[in-house]
């Protein structure tokens, strides 16, 4: 009988918020499939059970594998299957390499293996693991993704505020791309990942009169709440989450 592949969120940073349904699946899993956005690494790699791994420094740089590591402590000695999900715009190239991946995957799936990719937050939002989860499920594999909190539900319970109410709208936006033209959506706007491009968040900010705060690394043992615009620095981190309202919403 075949395994099955389960994307797992783990939440946002703070091993507390790890549900009871991911740290079950986690523990029943044979394999536990980590992502690397390491540039140099293109090839998915398995370690078998009870091996020491060849890439500690990258297990050491997995913020999901150190989420889990307290909770799950026997995780260390599951078999390992390392990813290769690279941040870069050629198409046909990520198109190649998550090929690979969920190829891989389907292999060690095909011999009764359950496999759980641990990814940050929650797997349906901006998650790396769907790349393989719709791949898996195209070829017929089962699959199962365990809802993790979102990070930008920490952030607002971390800054003790509300992100909407009644009729209110919210609104999530990647930060990577152009975010003018969101910011002029009504309601409350949230910008995922803007770390790299906050000079510019700031600035547009300021020209529209609005409000921000922000949560650098939420729940990690770096972080950094920003009550105001002026406050956040330049150069934040990548896991930067702003939330923004219309002056006079903040609560």
């Amino acid at each position: 009988m075949d395994g099955i592949f389960y994307g797992v969120g783990v939440g946002p940073g703070d091993p507390e918020l790890l549900t009871l349904k991911a740290v079950k699946a986690i523990q029943e899993s044979e394999v536990i499939a980590v992502a690397v956005s390491s540039p140099d690494f293109r090839e998915p790699v398995y370690e078998e059970a009870g091996t020491v791994s060849r890439f500690p420094l990258l297990l050491e740089k997995c913020v999901a594998w150190q989420i889990v590591l307290p909770a799950v402590p026997e995780m260390e000695y599951k078999a390992r299957l390392f990813l290769p999900m690279p941040m870069m715009k050629e198409k046909e190239v990520l198109k190649e390499i998550h090929d690979r991946c969920a190829s891989v995957t389907e292999d060690l799936l095909r011999t009764g293996k359950d496999v759980a990719f641990i990814t940050l937050g929650d797997p349906t939002v901006y998650s790396t693991c769907l790349y393989v989860h719709k791949r898996l499920k195209k070829r017929g594999m089962k699959t199962a993704l365990i809802p993790g909190i979102p990070s930008f539900c920490a952030a607002a319970a971390r800054m003790d505020m509300g992100l909407a109410e009644n009729r209110e709208e919210l609104h999530i936006i990647p930060a990577s791309y152009g975010v003018e033209e969101s910011l002029d959506l009504k309601g409350t706007k949230v910008l995922m990942k803007a770390g790299k491009k906050m000079p510019y968040v700031k600035q547009v900010v300021r020209e529209k009169g609005l409000e921000a705060e922000m949560v650098e690394n939420c729940g990690m043992s770096q972080e950094h709440i920003y009550r105001q615009v002026e406050e956040i620095p330049d150069d934040a981190g990548y896991y930067s989450l702003v939330i923004i309202k219309d002056k006079g919403e903040k609560r």
